[in-house]
């Protein structure tokens, strides 16, 4: 399991992981919300039920995402846990050089166009108290009882994991 703030690398880490060990990948937001405008989150009930579908699939997997409540999910499948606690500048900073994400966006535009109130998202962490929040994050990361590690910054590497 992957987490953290928006733009923290979750994605990133999780497709480098996947690459050298051959695991499969679930990116949470893909399932998360309703195709519909403005966006709304699915029920979890929902979003819970294809976590569960896909780690019945998947023997070896890295799920990644900001929502707690979903992660929470794969916490008792899971071996690792990795949280990526980077200071909010450094996300903003992530934000700003992030390529375009066609699965979340249908051009660069697009995505160019959410990015003030992204990078307004981002700097809330801190102060949330709900799913995406770093208090979420932490609860959770604390909860884990496999292997885990927390990175605080883009240069750190996992080798002690």
């Amino acid at each position: 399991m992957i987490f953290g703030n928006s733009a923290s690398g979750k994605s990133t880490r999780a497709k480098q992981l996947c690459a050298a060990e051959g695991l499969a990948h679930l990116d949470l937001d893909t399932l998360a919300w309703e195709p519909s405008k403005p966006p709304e989150r699915r029920l979890l009930k929902a979003s819970q039920r294809d976590i569960e579908a896909f780690m019945a699939c998947n023997d070896a997997w890295v799920i990644e995402g900001c929502y707690a409540d979903l992660i929470e999910r794969a916490m008792p499948e899971a071996t690792h846990a990795l949280f990526l606690d980077l200071p909010v500048a450094a996300c903003v900073d992530n934000a700003r050089r992030r390529p375009w994400e066609p699965h979340k966006y249908a051009s660069k535009q697009a995505q160019d166009e959410n990015l003030n109130r992204l990078i307004e998202w981002i700097r809330e962490y801190d102060d949330r108290t709900d799913t995406f929040s770093r208090a979420a994050h932490r609860a959770l990361y604390d909860a884990f009882s496999g292997n885990k590690a927390v990175l605080t910054s883009n240069d750190m590497h996992i080798s002690a994991f």
